[in-house]
Order: C-alpha cells, then structure tokens, then sequence
C-alpha cells in the first residue's frame, strides 16, 4: 500500500533525507494553438528608446545543456502572489484553514479590504503597523507582540499566525532594530523559450471621426465645452476626453514561442533551517513538512487547472506536468499532489504538529487602521475614482 502525501513529506524530512526540494515542472502553451502569440509582462524603458522589445525581459538561458534565448512570462514575486491569491481564496470558501490578519477600510466607493495574503511585505507590513486591534495599536497588540516575539531560533510566532511568510519570504525592514530575515523557500518561473518578437499597432476609430478641440472642462462635473477648430494641445485634445480618432502607434507586439516552460520548487535544505525553540525534533519535523504541504497546497490550489490566465494576452493551456520530490541529479520521485491531497495532507500535518505542541490558528484576526491610514485610503479611493470618472 503506498504512503500517504502526508508521510512522504515527513520521510523526506527525516534526518536521513535523500531528497533536495518538492519540484514541479510543466509545459504550456498559448490557448488555441502553438503559433499564438503570448504576452509577456512589460516594464518601463527610457521614453527615447524605440525597440519596444526591450519592454520584455528576455535573457539567454541553459535549456536541456543548450544556451537558448528565452522571454520571462512570469516572475518569481508574480508566481508567489498567484499562489497566494489562491490560498486567500481557497480560505474564504472554506476548503483550507490557516490563520488571516484582515484589514477592512469603508470609503465612499466600497470597503477596502487587505489580507495576510495581500500584504506586501506580510506579517512585517506597514499595513499592520498602522492598524489597530480592539483599539490597540497593532505593536502592542497581542498578536502584534507575538509576531515581534519571531527569531531566527524560534519561527513558531510564524507558524502560529503568518505561515505564509514563512513560505514566500518577509523581512521586517520599517521597523528599528534588527529583524530576522526569512528567505523565499517557494520559488516558481515561467518563461518562453525562442521569442521571436511581433510587432502591432494600437489606436482608436471614432465611429463619427469627431473634429475640433476642447475649450474649457470641468473634471468635478465630467463636463466639457467644444470648439470647432482650436489648438491641438495638451489638455485641449479630443482624444484626451475619449473621443475622436487616435492614429496606431506602435506599441509591445507580443512574442512567439517554442514552448513555455514553469519550474518551481520547495528547498527541504531551506525548510531544514527554520528553527522551532524548545520543540522537540518530532515536533519541528512536523511543522516543517506542514509548511511543505501549505506550499505545495498553494501551488496545486493555482497551476493544477488545464490552463492559467496571466494577464490580458496570456491564457496558456498546460501541454504536460511532472509534481514530485527531486532526487540529487534532478530526477522525480511522482507525488500524488491533486489539490485534495495536498490539502489534506496540509491539514493532517498541521494537527499532528498541534498535538506536538506547535500550533497553527485558523482564525481571522480583524484590524482597522489608524486615522492618519484611513484618510490616506480614502483619499486614494476618492482620487482614483474621479480620475477613472
């Protein structure tokens, strides 16, 4: 009879480890066929500079010992906040249970909500700095005294109310003194291999070709005076209000690919340096192979679907998956890693922990932000509203 997820992880744990990382490698390709075209993330470049291919980050790569050419599709801080989307989301629904810092700011324009699994830097966000519990502030909070308890020899504080950021990384930088940093122990890539970089035109076609220019506007009331002819300038233009034609430009045409690759990995070497306090070597052996479960669990929550939406222009279909322990040489050992296995064997591993005496919460630790924190959302919401107004 073969092992349970949840005893091969622990296995793989053990003082006598063979294994080097829980590793996941998959092929994709664009939705509908090889030969579409894939949109690459951009990033800015120098306004002067006209090869707009140099908005893509592409790079040579060794692929199967060969040097190739190859175009990011996602990157590692993409990949990890997908699967964290997954994880919050699996969370509200109620088909995983683990711990939850939730913001909620009420604006004009709807509350405001932000999660453990939101937060830019986790559990050392400013977000929470900036918050209060029952009208404590977060710091001096409970739970925020908890979380300040954290060390490089002790994680449990972690384990207990942010095991996330135990996973994917955080580094408590806003705060004086010295912080323990917890490195990314997920790690995930997808990236094209042998671009070859289209080219397109973006512009607009007014169904009437309206003429002429904008006198006078008034942004509060989205109203605006015409004038027939008049200067073309900044401020003054048609286009600038959403009407008349706008002549193609060039803009990021999109690349070709060969295949699209996505590696990720959980470093057991990583996992095996997080230290537990007084706990036992059971005990910490077992709340190390639960946070393999929850990472795994995220992934499978995120990529384990026939196909992932990235972005506009990014639908990818999965070609083929490989999920399982890494041997030393890169050969897999398969894991059995549907999303309910690994759920359950997150779960199952978090009770055991639990029972050795390091604990996981599964409840919601509600905060509201302080005064200052308040305005500034408001007054983002209500500025970003006017504009998109």
């Amino acid at each position: 009879m073969s092992r349970s997820l949840a005893a091969q992880l622990m296995a793989a744990l053990g003082e006598d480890r063979t294994h080097t990382a829980v590793v996941v490698r998959a092929l994709y390709q664009p939705v509908g066929g090889a030969g579409n075209s894939v949109m690459p993330p951009t990033f800015p470049i120098d306004e002067r500079e006209r090869d707009l291919t140099k908005k893509y980050l592409s790079a040579d790569r060794l692929v199967d010992g060969k040097a190739v050419r190859t175009v990011t599709i996602d990157q590692e801080q993409s990949q990890a906040n997908r699967v964290e989307e997954a994880l919050r989301d699996a969370r509200d629904r109620g088909r995983i249970e683990l711990p939850m810092l939730e913001l909620r700011a009420p604006t004009s324009h709807g509350d405001i909500r932000i999660t453990s699994f939101d937060a830019p830097h986790r559990y050392a966000d400013a977000y929470w700095r900036d918050s209060l519990i029952d009208g404590i502030r977060f710091d001096r909070s409970q739970v925020g005294q908890r979380l300040r308890a954290v060390s490089a020899a002790d994680a449990r504080p972690l384990f207990e109310r942010e095991p996330t950021s135990l996973i994917f990384g955080a580094w408590d930088s806003h705060r004086q003194g010295r912080w323990p940093k917890f490195a990314r122990l997920y790690t995930a890539i997808m990236f094209g291999v042998g671009p070859v970089f289209g080219a397109r035109r973006g512009g607009r076609l007014d169904p009437v070709n309206l003429t002429g220019a904008v006198d006078s506007k008034d942004k509060a009331e989205n109203d605006w005076q015409y004038v027939a002819e008049g200067a073309k300038k900044t401020g003054q233009k048609l286009s600038e209000i959403g009407h008349g034609n706008i002549a193609p430009n060039p803009v990021p045409g999109g690349v070709t690919v060969e295949e699209i690759r996505r590696v990720a990995s959980i470093s057991l070497a990583g996992i095996e340096r997080l230290r537990f306090g007084d706990a036992s070597p059971e005990a910490a052996t077992t709340a190390r192979a639960a946070l393999v479960a929850l990472a795994l669990a995220g992934d499978r929550l995120a990529f384990a679907r026939p196909s992932v939406w990235l972005r506009s222009g990014c639908d990818l279909a999965k070609v083929s998956e490989d999920v399982g322990l890494e041997l030393p040489g890169g050969a897999l050992e398969p894991l059995d890693t549907s999303v309910s296995a690994a759920v359950d064997a997150f779960h199952e591993l978090r009770e055991s922990a639990a029972k050795l005496g390091v604990e996981m919460a599964t409840d919601v630790v509600q905060v509201t932000p302080i005064p200052s924190l308040q305005k500034a959302i408001e007054n983002t919401v209500a500025h970003a509203a006017s504009t998109e107004d």
